[in-house]
């Protein structure tokens, strides 16, 4: 059954029990103005609504018109969330018609500054909250969620919120931005999306001391309590919901990488931060590669930054370049890594167990211009979330040993980005293949448009949660996001590539998830994952998956 008839069948059958006010403030079933004049009568809604009915489209203008005339991105994006509190169906219709503008506003860069100021533009409470005094009853805080058997969990504890830090139980606007991508990005049915904060607690001192932070205000749990917290929660997640996807989103790096390494191969699970970073990027170097010449694998990479980011993106080009005939060894030798101490190498010995795979024979040095004169990478990628630490110095010497350098400053949100596109351009005569984190406008130089990446996570995670879902897969796999990125990059035409495109635009998002979805599928089914039966037309199938907002007669 697609996730859009289950949706409605529910919507029409809960609609049956619930009537007038009550409806009206149901966002899963209310359609306001567009309520019928029988579903008025029908439904004890006759004299609640003004009198004239109403078009989806209509109200979609309405929408769209007051959301331009906000006067910041902040209140733009608080008009949006209170829209998906009052009507899910017409915040998605509105959403997909306009993901293009809407994006930035609902995700990166403005959801980083919705979620400093999450407990000051509180409203509604969306998702849930799970605290360390929960410990012991938490599959009973599971149970009160009002939706049965949701597909799809992104879960934060909030100590990594983008490049800001520690957010706390502040950081709860990135699971509810992250599901709402995969609704509108995707068509997983919104009630089959659940966005969960673990509040255990936090170090950020401006949090501790604000009267209005909405988390409990004392220091984080870790050691031994924190990861029984975990464990409960894994536990109780497996045993009230049947077939959930947990995506893990931004933990810190002393717990993002060993949680994925415990519980990857004993349930559903991924972290976006880790994989979905490796897989855009990997997409966007091979759609670069397709520009500047030459092969992955043939010369070295860069990356400044050695988080989760960094080493999701490494470990993805290793696997694609191991698949393309490299030894893992080769590989691993041809990704370098600038930490916050400098160049890793394998004299350091202050490097964390992640990092290690990638500390090769070097002198060191501190400094980033210096690696890439010693190193001349075909790219670098930035995934510091230090701002402006890509400078001229930098760029000119990747210009000298590049005809076409590659220049991805990933860190979000803008403000963290390691150079502007503007810069990459300018500073490279419009050499540069160029892609961020957060959006950049279009950039004219010398008569010509160039039209920066945007290595965006959007366009990996929601297809491939699609995929798993569409086969109902065991597990989620490293091959899974390796296929993902290849069918990213395989969506990237000619036409793209000739403005400096290095990945195929955001209107064409649920198409491009349907590839990916397929892709993702294809690889459970022939590894043995899938639990349902592989359907004669796989892409149709995954796509008649997908919901689509539209109003359904509720009579």
């Amino acid at each position: 059954m697609s996730s859009e008839r289950s949706g409605r069948d529910q919507a029409t059958a809960q609609a049956a029990f619930t009537r007038g006010v009550k409806l009206l403030h149901d966002p899963v079933r209310n359609k306001g103005t567009a309520f019928t004049e029988a579903e008025r009568d029908a439904l004890g809604l006759r004299g609640l609504l003004p009198p004239r009915v109403q078009s989806q489209d209509l109200q979609v203008m309405r929408v769209m018109g007051n959301v331009r005339n906000k006067s910041s991105d902040l209140e733009r994006y608080i008009a949006l969330i209170s829209l998906q509190d009052r009507n899910e169906t017409l915040f998605y219709r509105v959403l997909v018609d306009h993901l293009d503008e809407l994006m930035p506003i609902i995700y990166t860069p403005t959801v980083g500054k919705a979620c400093q100021e999450f407990a000051h533009i509180f409203r509604r409470p969306r998702g849930l909250y799970i605290c360390a005094d929960d410990k012991g009853r938490m599959a009973d805080v599971l149970r009160n969620w009002p939706h049965p058997d949701p597909r799809i969990i992104v879960v934060t504890d909030g100590e990594r919120i983008l490049g800001l830090g520690d957010l706390g139980a502040d950081g709860m606007g990135i699971p509810i931005g992250k599901l709402s991508l995969y609704t509108a990005c995707a068509g997983i049915h919104p009630t089959w999306c659940l966005p969960i904060t673990l509040d255990v607690g936090t170090e950020n001192e401006t949090l501790l001391a604000d009267p209005l932070y909405i988390g409990v205000q004392r220091r984080r749990l870790r050691g031994a309590p924190y990861d029984e917290l975990i464990e409960e929660f894994v536990t109780a997640v497996q045993s009230v919901f049947r077939h959930t996807i947990v995506q893990f989103e931004d933990f810190a790096n002393i717990n993002a990488f060993r949680l994925l390494a415990k519980y990857r191969d004993r349930i559903c699970t991924f972290d976006d931060d880790i994989q979905g970073t490796g897989a855009v990027a990997l997409a966007g170097l091979l759609s670069a590669l397709r520009i500047s010449g030459g092969r992955i694998g043939e010369r070295n990479v860069l990356f400044f930054g050695a988080g989760e980011a960094g080493i999701g993106i490494a470990d993805m080009m290793v696997a694609e370049m191991v698949d393309q005939g490299l030894s893992e060894t080769v590989a691993r030798g041809r990704c370098w890594f600038m930490d916050s101490k400098g160049l890793v190498v394998e004299s350091r010995t202050d490097l964390a167990p992640h990092k290690r795979p990638y500390a090769h024979a070097h002198g060191f040095t501190r400094d980033l211009l210096a690696a890439v004169q010693a190193l001349r990478p075909v790219a670098i990628i930035g995934v510091s979330g230090v701002p402006a630490s890509f400078t001229r110095p930098v760029i000119d010497a990747m210009a000298a040993c590049n005809e076409r350098p590659i220049i991805f400053a990933l860190s979000n949100p803008t403000s963290k980005a390691e150079c502007t596109a503007e810069q990459a351009y300018t500073w490279t005569e419009g050499r540069a293949v160029f892609a961020s984190g957060s959006p950049f406008a279009p950039v004219e130089y010398r008569g010509r448009s160039h039209v920066p990446g945007q290595g965006n996570n959007a366009y990996i995670f929601p297809g491939v949660g699609l995929g798993v879902i569409a086969c109902e897969s065991q597990r989620v796999t490293d091959e899974m996001f390796s296929a993902a990125a290849r069918a990213l990059a395989q969506e990237v035409s000619a036409a793209d590539l000739e403005t400096g495109r290095i990945f195929p635009a955001f209107a064409r998002i649920r198409d491009v998830s349907v590839r990916i979805a397929t892709a993702v599928a294809e690889v459970a089914y022939r590894r043995g994952l899938a639990r349902v039966p592989r359907p004669d037309d796989l892409p149709a199938y995954v796509r008649a998956l997908m919901f689509e907002p539209r109003y359904e007669n509720l009579t």
